[in-house]
């Protein structure tokens, strides 16, 4: 086993993971930029190391940096969290070559199942249904004609590499569509260095189901059940929970057949997330693959006792799923967690600006997960995520009203928060009564007083 793991992130992941590390006996390095240097994780590290000024281009994603503390502080393992560079199969690489583990996938599938084109490809092979999308469009096309019948309106322009939603564009209209395409090649190029699009039809108020699947190095996977992650802004995901609600359950486990033997003939080797859109007639089809831990990983662990960090990190370091597995792992209860933002709770705008009061709650089946502490900086240089809120029952109903009574008894001061955004959706009939959807968020938002 690993002794000594640096967490390659910040915030509320690089908490998560060393949370686990101490739990495993394993030491761990933390890396902090200037506008992180306080913080309580990083003064708790065994040992910590700045890595650069706040942006985050010259401090977290500066791979430069975080190879000099690799060899520094002797680690022989790294553990990304999620965002930066989990999904980066350079950096991956460059791990390996600088002697330590990168805890996650071989680079190959990160290169393969980060980007969307070449998955959906590799998912259609293996049978799984992908909706109707074109390959990679060439630079400089303007005629559409065949897509526009092929696929056919409305569709999503979609940026091939990345995730969390940046760039992805609707489009209705015809007339619409090269400038949307413009759009999103601009996007992608500035986030992801890579400015390849796709069209893809889009339907209208789907579900957003994914399913956790974890390989090992042995040519083993499984299926650690679904989440339901349709509540989202800005396609990002705000409200997550496990199981996903009035789902067909033989459906469900067949779907989740296929995909585990789809990832079997991939030989995938860690911990990753399949993503589905459920239309209104109930058909599944793939959106696209995760190779790294999820935010909404916690939702999981809390209704089958599983640590998935933990398994990352064992599966890295060479164990096989049947000794860190149980033969069969049961799902008790619900779960639900929500995303606490620092935006502006209509608009989703992000919200800057010191923490002069931060206090979160104290509820009975409810965890929340934080990096900050009152005095603390929220700054425009990253993710404005202030907490993760994790709250379990013994059905949804209950884990709802844990959930409510958390918001109730947090009290942030300083900055705008997406709280009472939250409030009115686990209030709304729709959500309650499970007819939600992907954009269920942007039609409540609206009425948030």
């Amino acid at each position: 086993m690993f002794k000594k793991v640096l967490i390659a992130n910040r915030g509320v992941v690089a908490v998560r993971v060393a949370r686990t590390l101490r739990k495993m006996g394993i030491a761990w390095v933390a890396v902090y930029s200037e506008a992180d240097k306080d913080l309580p994780y990083v003064q708790e590290a065994d040992e910590a190391y700045a890595i650069g000024p706040a942006p985050a281009r010259e401090s977290y994603l500066n791979v430069d940096k975080l190879l000099d503390v690799i060899k520094a502080s002797g680690c022989d393992a790294v553990h990304p969290g999620y965002g930066f560079l989990s999904e980066d199969p350079v950096f991956a690489e460059k791990v390996t070559k600088a002697g330590a583990t990168f805890i996650g996938p071989s680079p190959k599938h990160i290169s393969a199942m980060g980007h969307k084109v070449r998955a959906r490809e590799f998912m259609a092979q293996a049978g799984i249904p992908v909706l109707p999308a074109s390959l990679a469009i060439p630079e400089g096309q303007t005629d559409y004609t065949d897509h526009l019948q092929s696929i056919r309106l409305p569709m999503l322009v979609k940026a091939a590499a990345g995730g969390g939603g940046i760039g992805m564009q609707r489009v209705y209209d015809e007339k619409a569509l090269i400038g949307a395409i413009d759009k999103t090649r601009q996007l992608s190029a500035r986030a992801f260095g890579d400015s390849t699009v796709y069209l893809e039809r889009y339907i209208e108020e789907p579900r957003h189901i994914e399913f956790q699947m974890v390989g090992d190095q042995h040519g083993n996977v499984r299926n650690i059940f679904e989440r339901d992650c349709s509540i989202q802004r800005r396609h990002q995901k705000v409200v997550e929970e496990s199981p996903a609600p009035e789902l067909d359950r033989d459906e469900c486990a067949e779907m989740a057949d296929l995909l585990v033997n789809a990832l079997k003939e991939w030989k995938y080797d860690s911990l990753g997330t399949v993503e589905m859109l459920l239309d209104r007639d109930g058909d599944y089809y793939f959106l696209e693959t995760n190779t790294r831990l999820q935010v909404e990983h916690g939702v999981t662990e809390a209704v089958t006792g599983l640590d998935l960090v933990e398994l990352q990190i064992r599966i890295s370091a060479g164990e096989t799923l049947d000794r860190i597995l149980p033969s069969s792992v049961e799902q008790t209860g619900h779960a639900v967690e929500l995303r606490i933002y620092a935006e502006d709770p209509v608009r989703f705008f992000p919200s800057v600006g010191t923490l002069t009061r931060f206090d979160v709650p104290d509820v009975d089946g409810v965890y929340t997960e934080t990096h900050l502490v009152a005095g603390a900086a929220v700054t425009p240089n990253y993710d404005p995520m202030l907490a993760l809120v994790i709250a379990k029952g013994t059905d949804r109903a209950e884990a709802l009203q844990r959930a409510q009574a958390a918001l109730d008894g947090f009290a942030i001061e300083g900055v705008k928060t997406n709280i009472p955004f939250l409030t009115k959706l686990l209030g709304s009939e729709v959500f309650r009564e499970v007819r939600h959807h992907t954009t269920l968020a942007e039609e409540l938002s609206k009425s948030v007083a």
